[in-house]
Order: C-alpha cells, then structure tokens, then sequence
C-alpha cells in the first residue's frame, strides 16, 4: 500500500479507457492527482480520486476513499506483468460476471471494503476504529505497509536492545524472537532419501505469525499478542466445500496456512522460513533445489521418478507435488499442502489432479493407469481424509463412521480432523457424541473448535455438560463458540465459578462480534446470542441492523422472522420474508421459512406451494425435503410425500430422517 506518485503507480493514467458490460471507465489525471471516472453505487458515471495504490505484482489495484472513511477497492486493475507476458493492461477481475451498484461484490460493495477486507494484512498495526452508530471507519495504521512489527511486535525495546548493546538478551529486545530453525540441520537418510529434523520443533509460532495474513481466517480480536496461538485472536477456516476441495486441494482464496497444515512436512516439523527467505522474499533456493534441501535428488530429481523429460513440464518438483490455482486472473498460487498426485480420487470423487491440469485432454482414469505402470502400485499419501469429506458433501451413507474414524485418528492433520469433527453435527447419535467428547480434550485447539461446532444439534442440557468445561480453555476462539453453544442453557442451572466463566466466555464473544459489527454475519451472530438468552428485542435488533448492512443476508431475514413469531408477529414476519423474496427469489431458505409460517396459519394449500418452491431451489437440503414430505403426508398424499422423499435421499444417502419417515409411511420398505 502506497500513496500515488510516480514510482509507485504502474497503471496507463493517461486517458486510457476500459469497457465491461456496458460501462466505459476511464483512466487519467488532474494535475497531480490520479482520477478515474467509472461507475458509482447509483449506477452513474463519477469522477473519483485515487487515494492509494494497493500491490505491485503480479497486479496493481486502487483504493477510492469516501466520505464515511471507507476505502473501497477499484474491481479494474492493472495488469503489471511485462507485456510479452501479456501484460501491461488494464482488465476487470470478474471478466465473466456484471456486478451491478448494490451487490456486494460490486467496487462500492462490502466485499471490496478495504478497512473490513484487506487492511489488517496489508498494513502494520491497524485498528479498524468502526462507529455502528454512524456507520463509518476512523481506521489507523502505525505503518502503511507491512513493516518489521507486523511480525516482530512493537520496536521501540529493541531499538532499546541496540542502543544499550545488551548482548546479554538472547531475545534481542524483540516481542517475540523466531528461533525455532536455531541449530537444527536437516540431514537426508539415504534409504528413503528423505530429510529428518535434528531437533524436534515444539512450537509453531513463526507458522502462527505468517498465518494471521496468509490465511482463510477471521478476525476476532485486534489485541494481537506476537508468540500466542494464532487463535487467541483469529478463526482459521476449516475444509469448507468451496474453499476447498473433498480432498482438501485448494478451491477459493484460501492463501498458504490452511493447506500447509494438512501437509507431512507440517506434522514432520518444517517452517516457513525452511522455504522462504521471509525478509528478502525470495526461496531459499532456485527451482528445484529448494526441495532438495530436504530431498535426495539422486532419488527425486530423476526420470525414473516423475517420469518426465528433465527440464520439461511435469519434470519440476511443485509441477506435481505444488500444483498452482490462477486467482485475482493473472495471480498463480501454489497448493502447500505437498501431495501426492491422486487422479484415482479424480476418478473416483471428482477432485483435482495435477496430472490432468497439465494433460487437459485425457481423463482421471488415464492418470490413474499411467501412475498404477510407472509405480506398480496404488499411489498413496499422507491425506486420507478424501473420502470421509467427500461422504459428508453428498450426505452419503457411511458418512458418519468415516467422519467418526477421522476425528479419532490422530495421525491425520489437525484441520482435517477438525472439519470432520464439524460436519459431525449432521449425524447426531450416540456414536458421533462419544467421538465429538473425546475431541473436545484434544491437544489441538482446531480440533476441539470443531467438536464444539459438532454438538450444536444436541439439546440444551447435553451442550452445557459435554462442553461447559472448555469455557475456561486456554483458546479464546474455542471459548467464545462454546459460550454461544450453550448460551440457551437457563441461568438457573448455573452455579458460581462456571457462571463467572460463562458470562466471561460471552463477554469475549460479543467483543468479537462487535469488532466486526460492519459485517452483516456478526450482526446475525449477536442476534443469536440475544435470542438464545432471550433477549428478543436485542436479537430483533441486531437482524435489522444486520439487513440495514446487507438487504441480501438470507440468514436475517429467516431469524428475525422467527423472532417475530416468537412474539405474536407472524403477521410481519409474513411480510418480511415476501419482502425478502422480492429481492432475493432464489432463496430456498425464504420459501422454506414461508412455508412454516402458513403452516402455522393453517394455509396448508399455499404452505405446500412454498415448501416445494424451496425443495426445487435446494433439492440437496435435507431438511428442506423432510419438511415438505411430512407437509404432503399431513394433506393425506402420502404417495406424493413418499416419491419426494425418495428424490431426496438420491441427494443424501445418508440422511437418517429421511429413512425414518419413509419407513413410517411405508413400514418395511427398502430402497
């Protein structure tokens, strides 16, 4: 991040114009100042002022700042790679899309927010300084960019350090001293031809430290303290479907911390600074020879093991083991989770391969073949979580014994288990509940968050005794989802030092909450924590204010909704959601929540027409489905009810409810 002038700006502001969609921006200066005249939030063309420039390669954006303190980034940007590489241009970073004045992705949209989406990794000591009252930013910065105390922690005691020439503090004065490579060699066994540390690694906090930017993550807390558990102050996202894949190859804009947990020379002890030179920003050595630091290239840097011409593609290292996904259209990323190629999971469950991303014309199984002749065997890897992810996605019906085996298997990444441990919540049975305990005492704090997220289908009584004793763990983002996991258990059941954590716990997570209150998900979050406490008029507040952010935020409407009925509303909770389906008509969740509330009406007829609507927009929805089956039953069209319940089960296998309804309506049928 920079301010403009003629060393940091790369773009063509020289009345070079762009078109996309319809609409002409144009590019070019006023004096000194760097002016572009493109679309506003009403849909009108405007002239707008440069305030910053924002990267430098492989691309260079440009921050517009409003009136309200927000700084909001241009969707155009320039192409800076050379022009023979084709570069040099100006492009949109949604060539295929037309985001329209209102949609969040939209340049004056939420999801282009610099303060909210981009601030805290781009520059050193932000504060977001967010007014709920006034809707506006004060953020601040103590460096522009990112500097030596985004890692290191506030200078001025090592500054201190060298003024003195305290050679006696081994910590150099620094918050937090990253010594975990000190006197350790990494010397490579000949039979394997693979490296072993010399010395266990015991802590990860230089991995800690790079993953609060260079992670899928939220933000909880802007305390940050340089050397604690990265989630004392940030949520990693787990394997999510859409951020990454069933087998957990990256799929969105994950960045590195996410894959580089679920990798072998994560659980072997490798770092950051093992690969990367973190001050000069280079690898630690050229091309291949970064890999065999730790790799025997008499083994690995051979035909006889990728198979490929020396010096060809396929013949490097990450060509296969770091294959790369092109986000922002011109930015290569590399999948640091160092596998090993799978086309059999290709074929099998439709995951990526970097044998087919290079051979675009042949098939997964024709990889899959080619690998079984070159090696004789099956590949095989350290991930063997494929499956059970893949089984929890299509709802399939050992889901639950896979996810089970998982959690439970503590040679597998710690993300991996805990995003098992998460979908858990989908199956709940005695035998996910004994798995899901036994998580919540595991050493990793990813893995008991994502127990804590597998109860939430538990009632309220099981939640408080299965979890309230990690009210007081060590974690603050495994405290705050445990308070608001067990915010419905009533007060009266709470004695002393359980209550005093409790009401802690939930005063961090409101804090959390509060510090993203510009986003319309923590406006919800705070909802459903008044509502579990019973706090209507503070949920129904925290909805609206929610909507108000985010007309587009489907989870609103469907809870203020409930709110209403809560109270005797039905009436406006009728209104709201039409309202909502007015704007937003492919809602499932809106027409299901329609639905109930006819029911409730005793508007069979029109109830059905709702449910099914919502059945149709989200047919995988199980829940969706049990409802509308039990509405047709309820209207006596059993055989009706039966066929959409058979529909449904084609879309999750596994899905206990189904099975029970169906056996009910027709007892001792088989599928």
């Amino acid at each position: 991040m920079r301010l403009p002038d003629p060393k940091t700006v790369l773009g063509a502001f020289d009345g070079a114009t762009f078109m996309h969609d319809g609409v002409t921006s144009t590019f070019f200066r006023n004096g000194e100042a760097l002016i572009v005249r493109t679309d506003g939030s009403d849909g009108q063309l405007h002239d707008y002022t440069v305030a910053y420039t924002f990267g430098v390669a492989p691309l260079q954006q440009y921050l517009i700042g409003f009136p309200d303190g927000r700084y909001q980034a241009l969707g155009i940007a320039w192409d800076a790679r050379p022009r023979a590489a084709g570069g040099r241009r100006w492009f949109d970073l949604y060539p295929d899309e037309r985001f329209r004045p209102g949609d969040p992705l939209h340049w004056t949209g939420r999801l282009q927010n610099w303060n909210h989406m981009c601030a805290e990794c781009h520059s050193t000591g932000v504060e977001k300084n967010y007014n709920p009252a006034a809707r506006s930013y004060h953020t601040t910065w103590k460096e522009i960019d990112v500097s030596c105390e985004a890692c290191h922690g506030p200078g001025s005691r090592h500054v201190t350090w060298a003024e003195r020439h305290a050679g006696g503090d081994s910590s150099k004065g620094l918050a937090v001293l990253f010594d975990e490579r000190r006197g350790v060699r990494w010397p490579i066994d000949g039979l394997s031809g693979n490296a072993r540390r010399s010395i266990a690694r015991t802590t990860d906090k230089e991995i800690e430290t790079c993953a609060r930017c260079h992670s899928r993550r939220t933000e909880l807390f802007e305390d940050y303290r340089w050397g604690r558990p990265l989630m004392d102050t940030h949520l990693p996202a787990l394997l999510e479907e859409g951020l990454y894949h069933a087998d957990g190859q990256i799929e969105g804009e994950v960045y590195e911390y996410g894959s580089f947990l679920q990798s072998r020379m994560q659980q072997r002890g490798v770092t950051c600074s093992d690969c990367h030179e973190p001050h000069g920003l280079t690898l630690r050595a050229p091309g291949d020879g970064v890999c065999l630091q730790c790799h025997l290239s008499i083994k690995y840097a051979t035909a006889q093991h990728h198979f490929h011409r020396p010096g060809s593609a396929g013949s490097a290292c990450v060509d296969c083991h770091m294959p790369a996904t092109t986000y922002m259209i011109v930015d290569p990323r590399r999948d640091h989770s160092f596998r090993i190629p799978r086309p059999d999971l290709s074929a099998r469950l439709g995951t990526p391969n970097a044998c087919t991303g290079c051979h675009r014309d042949e098939s997964a199984q024709w990889a899959a073949s080619r690998i079984r002749d070159w090696y004789g065997h099956e590949p095989h890897g350290y991930q063997r979580y494929a499956d059970a992810l893949s089984a929890a996605r299509t709802q399939a019906a050992d889901a639950e014994a896979l996810l089970a085996a998982l959690v439970r298997d503590v040679e597998q990444p710690g993300i991996a288990r805990a995003t098992a441990a998460s979908e858990l919540a989908r199956w709940p049975s005695p035998t996910s509940v004994a798995v899901l305990a036994e998580a919540l005492g595991d050493r990793d704090p990813l893995v008991r968050y994502g127990a804590v997220s597998g109860l939430e289908p538990l009632p309220a009584e099981a939640r408080w005794r299965l979890a309230s004793a990690l009210l007081g763990d060590p974690v603050r983002a495994v405290r705050i989802a445990v308070a608001s996991l067990v915010a419905d258990v009533p007060v009266s059941d709470i004695q002393g030092d359980q209550r005093a954590a409790l009401d802690h716990a939930t005063e961090e997570d409101i804090a959390a909450q509060r510090l993203n209150a510009d986003q319309p998900e923590s406006q919800v979050n705070l909802g459903n924590l008044a509502a579990k406490r019973g706090q209507v008029l503070d949920a129904e507040r925290a909805y609206r204010t929610a909507l108000e952010i985010a007309p587009d935020c489907v989870s609103a409407y469907v809870n203020l909704a409930d709110v209403l009925r809560q109270t005797g509303r039905d009436d406006k909770g009728g209104r709201l959601l039409r309202a909502g389906l007015a704007r937003l008509p492919e809602a499932a969740a809106l027409y299901h929540s329609l639905g109930l509330l006819q029911i409730r009406q005793k508007n069979l007829t029109a109830a059905l027409v709702s449910l099914k609507r919502a059945v149709d927009l989200a047919p995988d929805d199980a829940r969706f489905t049990y409802v509308y089956a039990v509405a047709l039953e309820s209207a006596g069209r059993e055989e009706e009810a039966l066929a959409v319940i058979d529909a449904g089960l084609r879309h999750a296998p596994g899905d206990r409810t189904l099975h029970e309804l169906r056996s009910r309506l027709r007892p001792g049928s088989t599928r």
